[in-house]
């Protein structure tokens, strides 16, 4: 058998290994612009940037951070959706060397004050509407200056529509103070700043965790990281055209997903971004309309709307040629449903924070097993492994997933002590739990917080989810584990019903009976109009169990 058997259902396009060019991000992104200078880099409602004009205000706003007195090593929170001065600022702290430090822009008070402190990002760049959360943290705080993109540079009616302003910006420029307005200082004669020398071991950025073990912590990644993350990305999805392609961005930057599979492949592939700060349903369905995308990497709930989106016909998203599915579970109907209706392939894949993101994905063209997240990336190891001892399982065992490769994390940002029970001899233990079949395909059972323990047997909520999304009323479910006196945990399905239909609880169970063993059937079932989500649309399960605690 091959020491990595996964290897054999590569795609024939797809290398074992990558011969990574030696370049940090910002001069990847100088590549996409000395090789597609004309090309249009961004489109952002009907508002488009070539590479030409994306990188002259890099350089800008890279001079007017410099005459602030940000430099190399400095951290650099950008408290933004995605808007086109997302990428003028990503790229513009990468020319200095300073350490981008992204940041959800639906983060409260307690959160956002959390980051700041824990990165030291004494610079912030946000939008207007935004500020006055930053504003309300700053003096406990580390921050000195914060440059506002207001409201007027990006199309005054979208973000008043998004954020419910609806006059011009309220902040007002107070440089002794520290607070600079995008408009004033992207006018202003600067001396011109050189790129700064930045090696690939170096730190590019700190992105934050959920917190799912505790107090949210920066996972510490190099510039070699996410370069080298954003080629595996490429290599992998080889059909890509480059030029050629166009993107829909909606997938937040700030989180490691969006980052390397709108944002940063964008830029390998010097092609298109079509931005959205958020996904909105309808936004989203006229800019398919309107700009044909080809790439969609989204989260399965993204898919399921597009699904029963009524004003989205199959000609519609027939541009669509290639998707990853990310984030959470894919749901077998979901995958089917969205291949049917825009004759493109839609393929499930697996990443942490901690690998940049990307570190499994199914084969896009070739032999693919739908319900698992597909195999290791070029350059990649992973093995199943006893959550105590660490020692590797035998095949079709459930056990941690353990990952070695060169996306994996520096560490997390001043926690020794986590990076040391995360990291070991260079392999990440994900606390994720999984199994692996003898061809090397890779199945997520759950994270290892998530396993329901009733009467003394493991409850996988992904296998009862499963079963859930098959009855076509159930446009969503989310399971969890909650207490009992007589089992430890009983199982408890949250179910949004198709709008007009009636569902009972006994529909379910009935549903349920011939499809899981009794003891998985959920024992607890709520009907509710929505499930709480991320800014990325994942669905939040931490939510539904503190609601329990009330």
């Amino acid at each position: 058998m091959l020491e990595k058997p996964w290897q054999q259902f590569y795609d024939q396009q797809v290398p074992k290994s990558i011969d990574y060019p030696d370049l940090n991000l910002y001069q990847m992104f100088q590549m996409a612009v000395e090789d597609n200078p004309q090309g249009i880099a961004t489109i952002f409602f009907g508002a488009k940037i070539t590479y030409q004009k994306l990188n002259q205000l890099v350089s800008q706003f890279a001079d007017g951070l410099a005459e602030l007195g940000v430099k190399k090593g400095d951290r650099v929170a950008l408290l933004l959706p995605n808007l086109p001065g997302y990428p003028v600022a990503h790229f513009a702290v990468t020319k200095l060397g300073g350490i981008l430090v992204p940041t959800n822009p639906l983060y409260v008070e307690r959160e956002l004050q959390h980051q700041l402190n824990d990165s030291g990002a004494e610079t912030v760049v946000t939008l207007d509407a935004l500020y006055p959360k930053l504003a309300a943290v700053r003096s406990k705080t580390p921050v000195k200056r914060v440059i506002v993109m207001g409201i007027k540079d990006f199309l005054p009616w979208l973000l008043g529509k998004l954020y419910g302003l609806k006059n011009k910006s309220t902040v007002k420029s107070d440089e002794s103070h520290g607070i600079y307005l995008y408009s004033d200082f992207m006018k202003r004669k600067y001396r011109s700043t050189p790129g700064i020398h930045v090696t690939q071991d170096e730190t590019a950025m700190l992105l934050y965790t959920g917190g799912t073990t505790g107090v949210s912590k920066g996972a510490e990644l190099t510039h070699g990281n996410v370069v080298k993350n954003a080629y595996q990305t490429r290599h992998w999805l080889w059909a890509l055209n480059e030029k050629e392609e166009v993107i829909l961005g909606v997938l937040p930057f700030f989180h490691s997903y969006g980052m390397t599979t709108a944002l940063h492949l964008a830029i390998t592939i010097q092609s298109t971004m079509l931005l959205l700060p958020r996904f909105e349903l309808a936004d989203v369905a006229k800019a398919i309309k309107r700009y044909r995308p080809t790439v969609f990497c989204a989260v399965p709930s993204m898919y399921n709307a597009v699904n029963r989106y009524p004003q989205l016909s199959s000609d519609d998203v027939s541009s669509i040629k290639l998707c990853v599915s990310g984030g959470a579970a894919l749901p077998g109907e979901i995958q089917r449903k969205f291949e049917e209706r825009s004759g493109g392939r839609l393929v499930e894949g697996y990443g942490l924070t901690e690998t940049s993101p990307v570190a499994f994905v199914n084969p896009t063209h070739g032999h693919r097993k739908n319900g698992t997240i597909g195999v290791p990336v070029s350059d990649t190891d992973a093995r199943v492994v006893d959550p105590d001892s660490k020692e590797t399982l035998p095949v079709g065992e459930v056990g941690e997933l353990a990952i070695k490769g060169p996306q994996v994390m520096k560490g997390y940002w001043n926690r020794p002590d986590e990076t040391a029970l995360a990291l070991q001899d260079g392999w990440l233990f994900t606390g994720d739990m999984s199994v692996a079949d003898e061809e090397g395909f890779f199945r997520i059972v759950d994270r290892k917080k998530d396993v329901i323990i009733s009467a003394g047997m493991n409850i996988y909520p992904r296998e009862v989810e499963e079963v859930l999304h098959q009855h076509p009323a159930i446009v969503e479910a989310a399971v969890i584990g909650v207490p009992s006196k007589v089992r430890e945990e009983t199982v408890k399905a949250y179910i949004v019903v198709e709008p007009g239909t009636e569902l009972k609880k006994s529909d379910v169970v009935e549903f349920c009976r011939d499809k899981l063993s009794k003891f998985k059937i959920p024992k607890q079932i709520e009907f509710v109009e929505q499930l709480p989500k991320s800014a990325m649309g994942k669905i939040l399960k931490r939510v539904l169990k503190q609601e329990l605690k009330k």
